[in-house]
């Protein structure tokens, strides 16, 4: 089980955009090797930074308008929302630093 939560369509809107901290949205899903591959990293980021910022899943098969809403073409993207706003996004399986890093420079 994941430490990320789970997004959706019912309660995207209260999870990442009226979030009060930044969140880091992964968006995946099930087929994709890279986002099983990044699956640790964002798990792992998601208890360091349990408290200061909040990290999510969104699972692209299941919310499709979310995804194509942000534009999102390839997975995994990670994308970082601060104030109900995107901020950053990154494409691909990155290292940990590098996602720590990013997630960082918002709180």
């Amino acid at each position: 089980m994941s430490n990320a939560t789970p997004v959706t369509t019912a309660n995207f809107d209260s999870e990442v955009l009226k979030s009060s901290t930044p969140v880091l949205v992964d968006f995946w899903a099930p087929w994709c090797g890279p986002c099983r591959a990044v699956a640790p990293t964002v798990d792992a980021l998601a208890t360091e930074f349990a408290g200061r910022a909040k990290v999510v899943k969104l699972n692209t098969d299941e919310e499709s308008d979310i995804a194509v809403k942000l534009g999102v073409g390839s997975i995994p993207t990670l994308m970082v929302f601060k104030n109900g706003e995107m901020v950053e996004r990154v494409v691909g399986n990155r290292p940990k630093n590098e996602l720590a890093a990013l997630l960082t420079r918002h709180i």
